[in-house]
């Protein structure tokens, strides 16, 4: 007798609609608790990609000055120095803190990040990020995942990339596309709509989460403020297998058929990172329309003088990131792990925009599991052909009306 997956018809469906890629993934490491920064390379230089007001630490000054820590929550901080007193000069550094994965993330791979705090405030440019190892920038892309400037209240999402690489018509996101070539300065754009993506909002709503799915079959990013984050997220634990099935229409969309991704993308290094100024959040007109004030320059109104209280607020606070790779049945998994799985729910050149600069580049890789773009296996309960012919067709039939 024949029997259909249900969960592969699904599959077929979401194979053929152009803006959605549908997977199950396993875990493979937890960065949270008491470990959570071992794994991570800190810079230690000035801001020399950004051309921002800081300097990166090392991982000693980092934690001896406790810009990185772990609180009494067992969440993760990592800050812009907030003490100091900065001295008027020709150049001007205020401490921060760059760190970049040791581990690689390629195609295949499932990133989410849940966050209590983003820095924010007047000259303030946080990010949280991807770059293509061991090439020369933009040649292994960025996934710019979590970034915004100063007191603007949304975040934005962007690809960069050499000449080729394209934001598809053919979406489904519910962001703002700003611009669709990855290979402007700025980036193939989409901004968020929803609510408490960034500023003051986003931490009085509890914070959020995102998750970012890079698969053949395109890049997608979706956002949850804390009160929309999906059940399958909040009862997840660092065990925990992920399916994207629930999530819904993602925040960006970056289907294959507008970029290759295995062209333009190499196995990624998460990097987090706090700038002051630099060639976005400091550039007059965009600082003074972000800061809505009249300014000197970026620098001198914040950067210089006492760190308090214009640098209170710039801060992450990060309860954890985990990483997934792609699942099939039978697939042995690996979980590298800061903490115990809990029981309740070299350098390489690079450059960002228009400057360029050397950076760490890292060693460590992990090997990405299988692509599946859409129809992936299960394990669930099967239905007979005739059923699921049937479905099948209805389910064809609704795209084609699409």
């Amino acid at each position: 007798m024949c029997y259909i997956s249900v969960r592969r018809l699904l599959g077929y469906w979401l194979w053929l609609s152009p803006s959605v890629a549908s997977a199950a993934y396993a875990p493979l490491r937890e960065y949270a608790g008491s470990n959570f920064f071992d794994g991570w390379d800190y810079y230690g230089f000035h801001d020399n990609t950004t051309w921002g007001n800081v300097t990166y630490v090392d991982r000693q000054t980092a934690m001896s000055s406790r810009l990185t820590y772990v609180n009494g929550a067992g969440n993760a901080v990592v800050k812009v120095d907030n003490t100091s007193f900065i001295q008027n000069g020709p150049l001007v550094y205020r401490n921060s803190v760059r760190i970049t994965s040791q581990e690689v993330y390629g195609i295949g791979s499932l990133i989410i990040i849940d966050v209590r705090h983003i820095p924010y405030g007047c000259s303030v440019w946080p990010a949280f990020w991807t770059l293509g190892s061991g090439k020369t920038w933009p040649q292994g892309g960025e996934i710019d995942i979590i970034e915004s400037i100063n007191l603007l209240p949304n975040n934005q999402i962007a690809l960069h990339t050499t000449p080729g690489c394209f934001q598809s018509q053919n979406l489904g996101q519910t962001g703002q596309t700003t611009e669709g070539d990855c290979s402007t300065p700025q980036g193939c754009v989409v901004r968020e709509t929803k609510a408490n993506s960034y500023e003051s909002g986003f931490a009085q709503a509890g914070g959020g989460v995102w998750a970012t799915q890079i698969d053949a079959s395109g890049i997608f990013i979706w956002f949850w403020s804390r009160p929309d984050v999906p059940e399958n997220i909040k009862t997840s634990n660092n065990a925990s297998s992920i399916d994207t099935v629930p999530w819904g229409i993602p925040t960006a969309s970056y289907p294959a058929d507008g970029c290759n991704i295995s062209q333009y993308f190499t196995p990624q290094n998460l990097i987090l990172l706090t700038t002051l100024c630099g060639n976005w959040a400091g550039v007059p007109g965009i600082y003074d329309s972000t800061c809505h004030t009249p300014t000197m320059s970026c620098a001198v109104d914040n950067v210089v003088g006492p760190g308090s209280p214009t640098y209170d607020q710039a801060y992450w606070e990060i309860s954890w990131i985990r990483t997934y790779t792609l699942a099939l049945p039978g697939q042995p998994t690996t979980i590298t792990s800061s903490d115990p799985p809990v029981q309740d729910a070299s350098s390489m050149t690079v450059s960002r925009g228009a400057t360029t600069s050397t950076t760490q580049a890292t060693s460590a890789a992990l090997t990405p599991g299988p692509t599946v773009s859409s129809a992936v296996s299960s394990t669930l309960p099967t239905t007979s052909c005739v059923f699921g012919s049937v479905l099948l067709v209805a389910m064809l039939g609704n795209l084609m009306l699409r």
